[in-house]
Parts: structure tokens; C-alpha cells; sequence
């Protein structure tokens, strides 16, 4: 029994921030900005341009590309982030309201920027369970830069986030776009070293927390953070995508894609190298910045509106998220 992908949605704010204006801001050179960090520009969120509602115009999107009834779906996964519109609150059931989706029921997951992967595969899983689950439809929205502080060195590697929305549509039983094995790696070693240290139950938001700034993303020990994390990660990343091949049943030579979050140019690079790929084999992100676990979804549309798909390609996706999370999943893309 197969699940494959039969709609994709993406939503793209207009409104941008370029490498310069990084470096101004931060005070470091736009040259570092653009060739180490690997961002030219990256996607801001616009007045309008709330987390959920991304999401909800990525949905639309997806619906529409994959040419179904939104009442044909059955289950709908919040991919998106917890920063949104309003806290407390199940963003899938919005998306499902707005939509039209009257016959599904929804619920929100999170695993930072590795959620995608890990919803394609809880989707998969749902419907190779449940009988009555033949259509998932996975969508979110992010903008994280809402918590950088540009002045704060230990964020550096986090001057990269940006904004959208992007959605999934998975279907049971189809003979096309075919989702195979995933492989999820987390280290909870690395869960409290970087995260927004006020507004949670240990440090209630006050009025002085605002006033200080202290309501941004931060790293408690960034030196230490470096040193534990710099090798892991790339081994990480290599590991997940590995592994992915090797449970679908595929060589790592059958690799023609690999659909990648935004790292840094060097990083990106290692790990196509890795694989023996070149820049042909997958999109860096450096004019859209990173969207968290939109990246997936971003770079798989560009390929193939670019033409870097084909019909009967191994592709792989691959996420990182702070916490820390490493994920891929394997799809062999085109008609079975």
C-alpha cells in the first residue's frame, strides 16, 4: 500500500530583507553575511502576514495543485510554529474551518524545524492504519524572526530566519510521487541551550522582560553549544540521509535530489559532497533565507519548476531543528 504527494503549497511573503541590511544592523561585514551565512535576502513577514494564515494560503495552494475537493480530506497536521496568532490555541482547526475541509478533524505537532519530516511520516503512518484515512493534508507557517535581535552575536547563526507558508497534500493508494522510509534523530543534550528564556511557566513575561529585550531567541552557553554540536550535527545530517536511502531500499548512487534547509554555504556544500552531488542536485536557499520547516517544502517547488526533478528521481528531504532534531525522507518522485 503506498502514500504518495499529490499536491504542494507555498506562500511567500512579499516584503524582504537584504544581506546588507543584516550587516548594518548587526555591525559585521556584508561580505560574511552573504558568503558565510549564505543569505542575499531573506523573506520578512508584511502587516498581514500572520503564522497561520500562511499556512492557510499555502493549503489553498496545495489543494488546488493537487485538483481535489478540500471535503475529500480526512485528517489535516498543523506543521507550522507555536509563535502565531493567538497562544493556547489548535492552528489545524483554523486551517480547516478556512478551508473548507468539513470532513477531516486536525491537530497541531512540533518538532521545530524538523516537523515536516516528521508529519510526512506520522501522515503516512495514519494512513497505513486507519482505513478510514486516505487523505492528509499537512500545513503551517513561520516567522521566527519576530525573536532575533541582530545585536546579539550568539544568534548569529539564526540571522537566517525568515517568513511563509507551505503545505503538503498526501493521498493513499496512489502510483505517483511515492513517500518511502524516514529516519528521525533527537539529542536532548543540546534541549536548553537555545531558546526564548522568558514567558514560559519558569519566568512569567513582565513588563521589565519586554523593556530588556529578553523576550528573543537567545544561547545560554554558546562556546560550549559550538563545541558539542559543529561535528554532531554534520554527522547527523549525513546519518538521517543515509539511513532514509537505506530503509527505502535505495543505494546512495540512486540520489538525485536532495531538498535541504538553509545552513551555511560551507555546510550545505560538505553534505552534497558527501552524497558525490553538486549544486545541480539540490536549490541553496540564499535568496529566501530559512523558513524553518517550510525549507522542504520551498525547495522541492523550486526544483521542480526548475526542472531539477525528473520523473523516476530518488529524492531526499532533510531538516535540523534546535532541540536538537535531524530528519530526512526518501521519495522517488514521477509516476510509479
Amino acid at each position: 500500500m503506498n502514500v504518495g504527494i499529490i499536491g504542494i503549497g507555498l506562500y511567500l511573503p512579499s516584503e524582504r530583507m537584504t544581506g546588507e541590511e543584516i550587516a548594518q544592523i548587526a555591525d559585521i561585514p556584508a561580505h560574511i553575511v552573504k558568503t558565510k551565512m549564505g543569505i542575499n535576502q531573506k523573506t520578512i513577514a508584511g502587516k498581514d502576514d500572520h503564522t497561520v494564515q500562511m499556512g492557510i494560503h499555502a493549503a489553498k495552494d496545495a489543494i488546488d495543485n493537487a485538483n481535489i475537493d478540500p471535503r475529500e480530506i480526512d485528517v489535516i497536521i498543523y506543521i507550522g510554529e507555536e509563535h502565531k496568532e493567538y497562544p493556547l490555541w489548535t492552528a489545524a482547526i483554523k486551517i480547516q474551518e478556512e478551508i473548507g475541509a468539513t470532513n477531516a478533524w486536525a491537530f497541531d505537532t512540533q518538532l521545530r524545524c524538523g516537523t515536516t519530516i516528521m508529519a510526512i511520516k506520522l501522515a503516512k503512518s495514519l494512513m497505513l492504519s486507519d482505513e478510514n484515512i486516505n487523505t492528509v493534508l499537512l500545513a503551517g507557517g513561520y516567522r521566527n524572526h519576530d525573536f532575533i535581535d541582530y545585536k546579539n552575536e550568539r544568534t548569529r547563526f539564526m540571522f537566517n530566519l525568515g517568513a511563509g507558508g507551505g503545505a503538503l497534500v498526501l493521498r493513499k493508494d496512489v502510483k505517483e510521487n511515492i513517500v518511502y522510509e524516514s529516519e528521525i534523530i533527537t539529542d536532548g543534550s543540546f534541549s536548553e541551550d537555545v531558546l526564548v528564556p522568558v514567558g514560559g511557566t519558569k519566568e512569567p513575561l513582565t513588563s521589565e522582560h519586554l523593556a530588556q529585550g529578553l523576550y528573543r531567541l537567545d544561547v545560554l552557553d554558546p562556546a560550549g553549544m559550538k563545541s558539542r554540536l559543529e561535528q554532531k550535527s554534520i554527522d547527523n545530517f549525513i546519518k538521517v540521509i543515509r539511513n532514509s536511502l537505506i530503509k527505502s531500499g535505495f543505494n546512495e548512487s540512486d540520489l538525485s535530489y536532495l531538498g535541504m534547509l538553509h545552513v551555511k554555504k560551507s555546510a550545505h556544500d560538505y553534505i552534497l559532497k558527501s552524497f558525490n552531488l553538486d549544486e545541480e542536485n539540490s536549490i541553496y536557499l540564499s535568496n529566501y533565507g530559512h523558513i524553518g520547516q517550510i525549507d522542504q517544502i520551498l525547495s522541492l517547488k523550486l526544483a521542480l519548476e526548475e526542472g531539477k526533478i525528473r520523473d523516476g528521481d530518488v529524492i531526499t528531504l532533510v531538516s535540523a531543528g534546535i532541540g536538537y532534531a535531524w530528519g530526512a525522507i526518501t521519495i522517488r518522485w514521477g509516476k510509479e
